[in-house]
């Protein structure tokens, strides 16, 4: 049955159908399954096209760098020029950067892929907070709540998919540049999909220049938050072109803040930030999003106390992916019962409960890895409890002109949350794990060996750290998010 009808004015409305969805979820996946692969299989790209590794670190960076610096950039621009032809050309890049990596030989293959990670860093800024706001346009009540659940599948679900999937395709005959041309194939595939979708920028053609000044001086800036979160560590948090980097940033975001102040036509307005909900559900998401270093950081603690191989310590992760896209729609459900504050609240203290049961790096190997499997499936289940709720929230207290601009701030919390969480942990768990913390040894018995001691103590502080940002978006919800009538309606009931 088609979605498409024609009104008296002779216009056409369109009402979003599962084909569409389908194109857009495939767009998502591109980034969250596909070229996110690289921090599982990056060490053997770099071996087989001849790359030193830390070139490789690198290029596995420049991605979520670049996704990170101009999603804000490119989701105004779809407010601006039309959301459809933002995605499409966002798939376009991931064609042309996907075949430039899966075709990366000889002498030219390191400037290749380096080129191929931007132009997907670049799809990925251009297809999120474009495709949210589509979402919002063409889906309504139960059925953009239904469909915010599928995109979640396609980012939360890809992401928790992609360590997984990227080590069976590069073990298999196929090898690893299958990957990257199967991705520029479902991108080929998205486009198709969503051709019936039509455009749908309300401000499309609005008056007013574009404010370059704000978009130059926020990607300056990001770009040096964003080399210091992920490269600090390396470079040195002492060293002067760390202090200068910061600096840069500092300057970039007061440029920034000033021009988006007093110009007419800003491409970020900080009016959204008056609306409570969307607040707390951006903040919340930046802090959620930073528990990704538990994950990193009870890893690392696996491979360097225990012994696993990656690949093995990869697969004790797999309840995450299957709780989270088995869960999602739970979540969805929850939202239309309680509203968004319940379940984001729940899911942050899941959350906060697995991160709480990988910080008992004390106890014996076996049991660890129990509490590990555990610990990853509640992850996944408090993530997808938390996901659709504060995507929701935030979509549905945008107003329509803004979508693509408030849902692209939205993603790039995303991206500087897991960025931040990440490398933040890193550098907590490197710094401590050739010496661990006495206090730590002092205020606890560790259990079985103590040659890796240091480890598991590094461990658990690092850990600890991501603990902190569960609380913190925890409080987040707590002040920003309000209850809803319907629970209010509820309680009276009960009363």
């Amino acid at each position: 049955m088609s979605s498409a009808t024609t009104g008296p004015d002779g216009r056409t409305s369109f009402t979003g159908n599962d084909s569409a969805l389908l194109g857009i979820v495939l767009a998502v996946v591109t980034f969250w399954l596909f070229a996110q692969t690289t921090m599982n299989i990056g060490p053997l790209m770099a071996e087989d096209v001849g790359m030193p590794m830390p070139v490789m670190n690198i290029a596995i960076s420049l991605s979520a760098l670049f996704s990170g610096m101009f999603i804000v950039v490119l989701g105004g621009l779809g407010d601006k020029y039309g959301r459809l032809r933002v995605v499409l050309l966002g798939n376009i890049l991931n064609i042309v950067g996907s075949l430039l990596i899966a075709f990366a030989f000889g002498a030219g293959a390191t400037p290749m892929i380096l080129l191929g990670r931007i132009l997907q860093g670049l799809a990925a800024g251009s297809i999120m907070p474009s495709t949210m706001a589509l979402l919002k346009v063409y889906w309504d009540g139960p059925a953009r709540q239904r469909a915010v659940s599928m995109w979640s599948i396609g980012s939360w679900g890809g992401s928790g998919l992609t360590a997984i999937f990227g080590g069976f395709m590069a073990s298999t005959f196929l090898g690893w540049r299958s990957i990257f041309i199967i991705c520029a194939i479902v991108s080929v595939i998205s486009i198709l999909l969503m051709r019936q979708i039509p455009e749908s920028a309300p401000a499309a053609g609005r008056e007013g220049r574009t404010d370059w000044v704000g978009i130059i001086s926020l990607a300056v800036g990001l770009a040096a938050l964003l080399i210091v979160v992920t490269q600090g560590s390396a470079i040195g948090w002492t060293n002067l072109i760390t202090w200068g980097l910061l600096g840069l940033f500092l300057a970039a975001l007061g440029v920034f803040i000033n021009t988006e102040l007093r110009t007419d036509t800003p491409f970020v307005d900080f009016n959204l930030f008056k609306n409570p909900v969307f607040t707390g559900a951006t903040i919340s998401n930046f802090l959620i999003n930073g528990t990704a270093g538990a994950l990193t950081v009870s890893l690392w603690v696996l491979q360097g106390a225990a012994g696993m191989s990656a690949a093995t310590a990869g697969y004790i992760t797999v309840g995450y992916a299957i709780f989270i896209i088995g869960f999602i729609r739970v979540g969805e459900k929850l939202l239309q019962k309680f509203g968004p504050r319940k379940p984001m609240i729940w899911g942050s203290l899941i959350v906060l409960a697995s991160i709480a049961l990988l910080m008992a790096t004390h106890t014996l190997q076996w049991q660890y890895v129990i509490l590990a499997v555990i610990a990853y499936s509640l992850f996944g289940l408090g993530l997808a409890f938390y996901a659709t709720p504060s995507t929701d929230a935030a979509l549905t207290n945008l107003p329509e002109e803004q979508t693509g601009a408030g849902s692209g701030i939205y993603k790039m919390a995303s991206s500087l949350g897991a960025a931040f969480g990440v490398a933040a942990s890193a550098a907590i768990f490197t710094a401590l794990s050739e010496s661990g913390l006495e206090v730590i040894g002092a205020a606890l018995e560790f259990s079985g060996r103590q040659d890796n001691l240091a480890v598991r103590e590094a461990g658990m502080i690092g850990l600890a750290f991501n603990a902190l940002m569960a609380i913190a978006a925890l409080i987040s919800i707590t002040i920003f998010i309000p209850k809803q009538k319907k629970e209010k309606a509820e309680t009276a009931a009960q009363a």
